[in-house]
């Protein structure tokens, strides 16, 4: 009787589905590995302020996002906007269901337009929230695990063309096979630096060029003819989508956007103009990861190519990537990004490791992280409780 009377328990346990009782958020500074970093339009950045958010449940399960903007002229994000916009959203937050997901996401759209940054970790930690209550991976609820072993691209900083040629021989050494050679903006020293890197070419290697929407259509032009000898990627090389969507109908090269992606709607226009070749698929950038497995699935129908990545983070963004990544299947999946590879510092226990020129996965229930309490300290916001 005792036994059927647990099991009674438990069964009601499970379908008790818990709600938000607080909100809390805390900040650390994640300083770039070798002083700076640098890409496109002059901007170089040194070191950038990362966010996690914690969201707790009166069942005691507790789940974890991080945002980390790269700076406040990239995107339109900048990381002293997340707490004043967490305060905005967490008292319509609290004694919600965060299982509900598409609920949630529908509530912080209707508090808030746009501010997608503000409200990517408070959807991430509700995807760790559901995976620990339904006791299994993330990748799982986002379609299953197509790969354990996700094929990493290595960025190489904008610098004199010497030192990125030595860059990118230093990553093959440690076993990349997709590189992004970042450019500066200046066209004649791009086309140089594209050509000398890429001359370093071994069999199976991808190499993408990358503006960050730092060229005019006329430089892109230029570009292009000038490196149509070139197996090249060229990604987002121009600031609006019109342009990119002309630079592709002139050139055999295939054309990668980042920047113009930031949403569903965008993402349809872009299929509609047929404008590109792949997707970088920003978790933040969206909204995250209910609205970024909405894109990738589109992506993936169409027969567009991804990169599973974020803006900048730390351990439970590249975590966070790593789920979505690994439920992307294969064809759909051209590479994803490490980002602990780029800063100093650790904010969590559990993220996947980087081994030759791959991002393994991790298989605890959730995301699979816990936060390093000791280099996170006090929380810098709270609500509920």
């Amino acid at each position: 009787m005792n036994l059927v009377k647990d099991l009674k328990s438990d069964i009601t346990q499970k379908v008790i589905n818990p709600v938000i009782t607080k909100i809390s958020a805390y900040q650390t500074d994640l300083d770039c590995v070798g002083g700076e970093y640098r890409m496109a339009m002059g901007k170089v950045i040194s070191a950038a302020q990362s966010t996690i958010v914690a969201i707790e449940t009166d069942q005691g399960i507790t789940g974890y996002g991080e945002v980390c903007p790269l700076g406040s002229n990239y995107l339109p994000a900048y990381a002293k906007g997340v707490i004043p916009g967490l305060s905005e959203l967490a008292s319509q937050l609290i004694g919600q269901n965060p299982l509900d997901l598409g609920v949630l996401n529908q509530t912080m759209d209707s508090l808030m337009k746009g501010h997608n940054y503000v409200k990517s970790p408070i959807d991430v930690a509700c995807w760790d929230i559901l995976g620990k209550y339904s006791g299994v991976p993330v990748y799982t609820l986002l379609g299953g695990k197509y790969q354990d072993k996700l094929p990493l691209y290595f960025s190489i900083s904008s610098a004199p063309v010497a030192d990125m040629v030595d860059a990118c021989e230093a990553a093959r050494a440690e076993g990349y096979k997709q590189f992004q050679i970042k450019c500066d903006g200046n066209v004649d020293e791009d086309i140089e630096r594209v050509r000398a890197v890429c001359a370093t070419r071994q069999p199976g290697e991808i190499f993408i060029a990358d503006a960050n929407q730092g060229w005019a259509q006329h430089e892109t032009v230029k570009l292009v003819h000038a490196l149509k000898d070139v197996s090249v990627y060229i990604e987002q090389p121009c600031a609006d989508l019109e342009g990119c969507v002309n630079i592709r109908q002139m050139t055999p090269h295939p054309i990668k956007l980042d920047e113009s992606i930031d949403s569903l709607e965008a993402l349809l226009l872009a299929i509609k103009y047929r404008a590109m070749d792949v997707v970088c698929l920003k978790v933040s950038k969206v909204g995250g990861l209910t609205k970024a497995k909405q894109i990738r699935d589109l992506c993936a129908a169409q027969g567009l190519s991804m990169t599973v990545e974020d803006s900048w983070g730390s351990d439970i963004v590249t975590t966070t990537l790593s789920h979505l990544a690994a439920s992307t299947p294969v064809k759909a999946m051209l590479n994803c990004s490490d980002l602990n590879r780029y800063m100093h510092g650790h904010v969590a226990h559990g993220a996947p490791k980087a081994e030759n020129g791959y991002l393994n996965t991790t298989s605890a229930p959730g995301l699979g992280i816990e936060p390093d309490w000791d280099v996170l300290g006090d929380p810098v916001f709270e609500y509920g409780g």
